[in-house]
This record gives C-alpha cells, sequence and structure tokens, in this order.
C-alpha cells in the first residue's frame, strides 16, 4: 500500500487506510510527540490528539510538500497546544548561570541517542520546547515566538539557558561515571 493509497483511502473515509496510516506513521510521529510531552503518557495523549486532527484535516491536504512532513507539522502544533502559556514568564529568570559548563568534545560518542533524549526531557518545559523546535525541527526564532507568542528575543534568550543547562546536565552526567 502506497503512501499515496494511504491517504486516498483515509480522504474517503476507509478504516483499513486509516489503520495503516497510524501502523506506518504512529511510531516516527511518536517520537516528535515524546520530545514535547513530559512523560510517556502526555505523549501519547498528544499523539491521539494530533492523529485525530491529521484525520480531520485531511480532506484538505493537498501533496505539495512532505506528508510526513506535513503530519509532523501537525503534532508539534498539538504539543505546542496542550501547553501551559505561561511557562515562559515562570522561566525567564529561574537559571542563570555565570559560567558555561565545560563539556568534552567526544560526549556524543560516549552519550546515546536515547540517555540525550533522556536529558532534554528534564529540561524545564519552555526551554524544552524551544530545543525542540529551534534544534531538531530546525525553525527559526521568529516562527518559534509566532507558535509561542513570545518574543523573539525570549525565544533565543530561552534557547542559551536551554543550551546551558543541558550542557551541565552532561557535564554532571560524566563526573558520575568517571
Amino acid at each position: 500500500m502506497t503512501e499515496h493509497d494511504i491517504i486516498r483511502g483515509c480522504k474517503q473515509g476507509t478504516s483499513l487506510y486509516q489503520r495503516a496510516l497510524v501502523e506506518r506513521y504512529s511510531p516516527m510521529l511518536f517520537t516528535v510527540a515524546r520530545r514535547y510531552g513530559r512523560d510517556r503518557h502526555a505523549a501519547e495523549d498528544i499523539l491521539q490528539d494530533a492523529l485525530l486532527k491529521v484525520f480531520r484535516a485531511l480532506p484538505k491536504y493537498e501533496p505539495t510538500g512532505s506528508f510526513e512532513a506535513w503530519m509532523r507539522r501537525i503534532v508539534v502544533t498539538t504539543a505546542l497546544q496542550s501547553l501551559d502559556k505561561s511557562w515562559h514568564k515562570r522561566e525567564a529568570g529561574d537559571l542563570d548561570y555565570a559560567e558555561e559548563p565545560v563539556v568534552p568534545p567526544d560526549i556524543d560518542a560516549r552519550l546515546g541517542a536515547e540517555e540525550l533524549l533522556q536529558l532534554i526531557a528534564k529540561l524545564p518545559e519552555g526551554f524544552r520546547q524551544i530545543f525542540n523546535l529551534h534544534i531538531i525541527e530546525q525553525y527559526p526564532h521568529t516562527e518559534i515566538a509566532v507558535m509561542l507568542g513570545i518574543t523573539e528575543s525570549t525565544s533565543r534568550s530561552q534557547l542559551t539557558r536551554a543550551r546551558r543547562l543541558l550542557q551541565s546536565m552532561i557535564a554532571e552526567r560524566e563526573k558520575i561515571r568517571i
């Protein structure tokens, strides 16, 4: 069953194709939701809501770009809508670092992807959202600002703080390993 068949079948409301869409794309979409959810349960809720939105929006879908990218954007938007919109006010002054922690240059070789995702998940909610949007999803700060209802400078400063905190967490993890 091709992607085109799945899209066409889902637009017609055929459950066989709807199931195929869920089975084929849920793992990838869950990975996106997991980066934004507080825990596995929250990510599952985000994914479920996003899939409902995908099915509702499919009749209007025009294959002008990547179908996966279109669905990813729906997951990201759904995740952001589920957030407490006051996070940036709470976290704006939470963490001030006098110095940057030193992270070894070969840290990526010693720290696996799953470990890194676990550390990212421990970032405060707002830091995690902006880190994911800018670093992983590649959104520019201007778009992030619009999506989250904040200023572009807030987005930039939150990203800087998220990076510093993540570096600190990695450095701490490395101390424990030694």
